[in-house]
């Protein structure tokens, strides 16, 4: 199909001009009263769950000037339920002067937390002991209410430095664990080295520092490090890869900062702490929403205490609800595979025998399995049916313009795929067609099939030059199948790539004389994408990473029309002229002449 009667197919559809609004934060909505919360305990195997933290909470237990009240309805939030909050740290200053009778009242607070068995860590800030000392200045009140004794119920306490200030935990989320030093105001350099052996021997897991000190922010919310917060970098963080996000408190106002570590990683820096704002900071707590399919952590700050009260308060009071600031209101871009890489890389599963995806009514099934780089010739189908594939190669293209690579979807059978370099005007690069003899070629798929294949698109998809490139179609038009409505030049069936990278399946059934067509949502470059046509014999449905997507058309369409072609991969032809082969990565693909359950598909 020429571009100009591809246009007006799109016009026809609506896509032409489209566009999308994307937002860097979802809405989080209004916070809940605690009040309404369950207490089930969190889900230590869903990708989303959140770490609470708890800043400077000195001014709440200042001698008799104190008030618990904001404290406890922050820690009653924390164990409510909804947030999958699977961990809370405090960052130090838990009282204002270190007294005997204010850990008294702090402690009864968490007690909530002790009965519950909710874990939780908390750090001694330079108000809860003497500031001038180290870790290493013996009992305090602080080490008798928060020391390592309180820990002993806790699933996830792992010990303590010697001295009793420094802790270490490990918590279950999102279906891994997680280490969380909690080091002291201004640690030792036995404290310093204690924190290292606690990485040495735990080497393969993510870690997140918290500390009293650290950074500090200037009023735009740009964090840099304090003199002794730059010893604890060089000294610690720099030089741990694991280490991927620093917590502290003590300095006002908040911030963050980015700084590349020796392995040339992403540390994430964050200062919080609001005891200068309303109420000694109404215990305001940051929640850190991760989301690992999504490789985002969304970040937000508020004080459930006043989100209680929120009908009965005055504007001041109103106002100190939620922190929406870029410094409290935001979220980071990890991506958590690669960055964690380096000190614990997912283990790649091996390939998953090709006879197990011979499912019932498989009419062709190929893996692209060859030496990485090496020019394609011929392709076996898997399913012992005779449908191979062979070369084809367009005029001027070189052998590499189909080649076998080692990239593939980890979700996929096989641990291979092919690189197709493809293009138009002219028409450029290889394919692979089935073969003359090909049962296959005589399908109509009148009871219902399943196109299903694997596909990654590079970074320069959308050029211009590979828009309408198909990844599975039939030679052959719809008029050569005796179809005349809609543009009986276009090919009898195709699986194309819009070129705004959507997908479409569009078919001449043998029941109409015009098109039927499915529509995807736009795709993201550089991603393993897994993509499924399935009909049933009357409606088709198109499914994208094993979800149905909305355009699919509710018409009745049977089966596919025959014009008597052979079957392509990775070329588009219109009026059975191919006009361009497919730029991208090819993964397993697999035909079945029956409609199938997307469990049944082979994304493992």
């Amino acid at each position: 199909m020429n571009d100009s009667s591809r246009r007006t197919f799109l016009r026809g559809a609506g896509l032409l001009g489209a566009g999308a609004a994307v937002s860097a934060l979802p809405a989080l909505g209004a916070p809940a009263a605690s009040a309404t919360f369950g207490h089930h305990g969190p889900d230590a195997e869903d990708g989303r769950f959140t770490l609470a933290v708890l800043p400077d909470t000195q001014y709440l237990f200042d001698a008799d000037r104190g008030d618990p009240a904001p404290l406890d309805a922050t820690l009653r939030y924390v164990t409510g339920g909804d947030e999958n909050i699977v961990f809370l740290a405090h960052l130090g200053d838990l009282t204002e002067n270190g007294q005997p009778g204010e850990f008294d009242q702090i402690s009864r607070s968490f007690q909530h937390l002790d009965r519950r068995r909710f874990p939780y860590s908390t750090l001694a800030g330079n108000h809860d002991i003497k500031s001038s000392t180290d870790d290493q200045r013996g009992r305090t009140p602080y080490l008798d209410a928060f020391g390592p004794q309180r820990q002993r119920g806790s699933r996830t306490f792992r010990g303590a430095s010697p001295d009793g200030y420094n802790s270490h935990h490990v918590f279950r989320a999102g279906g891994r664990e997680w280490l969380l030093l909690a080091l002291d105001w201004r640690p030792s350099a036995g404290g310093l080295e204690w924190a290292r052996s606690v990485l040495a021997r735990n080497p393969r897991l993510p870690a997140i520092l918290t500390i009293h000190e650290l950074v500090w922010a200037d009023e735009a919310g740009q964090a840099q490090f304090s003199e002794f917060g730059q010893r604890v970098w060089d000294e610690l963080i720099a030089g741990n890869d694991q280490i991927f996000l620093t917590l502290n408190g003590h300095f006002w106002p908040p911030g963050r900062a980015v700084k590349r570590n020796n392995a040339g990683n992403d540390v994430h820096l964050h200062i919080t702490n609001y005891q200068d704002r309303y109420y000694g900071g109404s215990a305001m707590i940051r929640l850190y929403r991760f989301d690992l399919a999504r490789n985002v952590i969304d970040v937000r700050t508020f004080s459930p205490w006043l989100a209680d009260q929120a009908p009965r308060l005055n504007e001041l009071q109103r106002r100190e609800i939620e922190r929406t600031g870029p410094a409290d209101y935001f979220s980071l871009e990890v991506d958590f595979e690669s960055r964690f890489a380096g000190f614990a890389p997912v283990p790649v599963p091996p390939a998953r025998p090709a006879d197990r995806q011979l499912i019932r009514g498989t009419v062709a099934y190929w893996r692209f399995e060859g030496r990485d780089g090496a020019p394609v010739g011929g392709v076996r189908d898997l399913s012992g049916r005779g449908n191979d594939l062979v070369r084809v190669t367009l005029p001027g293209s070189a052998p590499e313009a189909l080649r076998f690579s080692g990239e593939f979807s980890g979700r996929q059978p096989s641990r291979s795929s092919l690189r197709f370099d493809g293009g138009k005007k002219p028409a450029r690069g290889g394919y692979l067609r089935t073969a003359d003899s090909a049962p296959m070629n005589a399908e109509t798929f009148a009871r219902g099939y399943t196109v299903e294949a694997f596909v990654k698109l590079p970074a320069d998809f959308k050029d211009g030059k590979h828009s309408w490139a198909a990844i599975f179609g039939r030679q052959g038009s719809g008029g050569k199948a005796g179809k005349t409505g809609d543009d009986p030049g276009e090919p009898s069936a195709t699986l194309s790539l819009s070129d705004g990278a959507a997908f479409q399946w569009a078919v001449f059934p043998v029941n109409q004389n015009g098109i039927s067509t499915c529509w995807s949502h736009e795709l993201a470059l550089q991603e393993w994408i897994h993509v499924a046509a399935v009909n049933d014999g009357r409606r088709t449905t198109l499914y994208v990473d094993g979800c149905p997507v909305l355009r699919n058309p509710k018409t009745p369409a049977t089966g596919i029309a025959n014009p008597g072609g052979s079957w392509l991969i990775g070329a588009y032809a219109y009026d059975s002229i191919v006009e361009q082969a497919f730029h991208g990565w090819l993964g397993d693909v697999r035909v079945v002449g029956r409609a199938l359950d997307p469990r049944e598909f082979m994304l493992g």
